[in-house]
């Protein structure tokens, strides 16, 4: 571990490694953050801060990732803007 307190990974666990695109949301009534991943059913969850639900969401994900590979029904592509008068 360096100073900037950064974990090493042996060159087998950072190859495990899987990346995933999520959404995040704020919830008007509760204030939680939402986040989910598109295209993936049961990839979501919630939480009192950004950390909170970036760490819930892993686990989630993690748990899903257990039962095989995941069948997205849509490809997360990006964000927009529009404009209108």
């Amino acid at each position: 571990m360096d100073g900037a307190g950064s974990r090493a990974y042996s060159q087998g666990e950072d190859e495990r490694m899987r990346s995933f695109n999520f959404v995040v949301e704020r919830d008007p009534d509760t204030g939680y953050f939402v986040g989910y991943v598109p295209g993936w059913p049961g990839a979501h969850s919630q939480g009192d801060s950004l950390d909170e639900l970036q760490g819930n969401l892993q686990e989630v994900v993690s748990m899903l990732l257990e039962d095989g590979e995941p069948k997205l029904e849509s490809e997360f592509v990006g964000v927009q803007t529009i404009r209108v008068a």
